[in-house]
């Protein structure tokens, strides 16, 4: 469980809100919209209106405590700079920025934040990759050139060993887990049997993967 700073209710804040609290969470919810906060404040740990622009409003909410602050207002883009920065300022452990533009995170990371997340790219790429390879399920970037891929299972593989397919020499991937409906597999040897219906969760370079999902249509 972690403890959150969630700046900005608008529809990301809101959405990226409900998924913290569900995963038990403790969120405190801020934002400068009275009428926002009135409907959201039942649901939350805590709810404050401020405008998070005063230093003094941020003082007293005591940055320091919370694991992560995390600043959701990424139309708003001189306020979101100006909070990050005061966030570092104020002894914040980590601060993520929502962006959305690639000026807008330089301008974020030069003024402090940890990280700068695109929501609207993310979503754009993932559909991208998916509609470029009927056997994606999932991909998570993990940097410019890795990532972590849920994939279905090649039809050629099936009924065979993992040490006899060797994808890691073969393919350049590492095969991490299998996933059978909603169960997974936490143990896996290089004497399991691939069978229909398994999904892959496999790590490693972003192009090697793509090109071999494409392969496999």
């Amino acid at each position: 469980m972690k403890s959150v700073l969630l700046i900005g209710m608008g529809k990301f804040g809101r959405t990226l809100g409900q998924k913290l609290l569900n995963m038990g969470n403790e969120v405190m919810i801020v934002d400068k919209d009275e009428s926002v906060i009135n409907a959201l404040a039942p649901r939350y740990t805590n709810a404050l209106i401020a405008n998070c622009m005063n230093e003094d409003s941020l003082r007293a909410m005591d940055i320091p405590s919370f694991d992560v602050c995390i600043v959701a207002m990424g139309d708003e883009f001189q306020s979101s700079l100006e909070i990050t920065a005061n966030l570092k300022d104020l002894g914040a452990k980590r601060v993520i920025s929502k962006a959305e533009t690639e000026i807008q995170k330089k301008f974020l990371m030069r003024v402090g934040a940890d990280e700068v997340i695109y929501p609207d790219v993310d979503i754009a790429e993932k559909l991208a990759v998916r509609l470029n390879s009927s056997n994606v399920i999932n991909f998570i970037d993990l940097d410019a050139e890795y990532s972590i891929f849920e994939i279905a299972l090649p039809e050629k593989w099936r009924g065979r060993k993992l040490i006899d397919i060797n994808p890691r020499s073969k393919y350049g991937m590492n095969i991490l887990t299998v996933k059978k409906g909603t169960n997974i597999i936490s143990s896996l040897d290089g004497n399991y049997v691939f069978e229909e219906g398994d999904q892959l969760v496999v790590f490693g370079n972003t192009e090697q993967i793509l090109k071999f999902t494409n392969r496999q249509k």
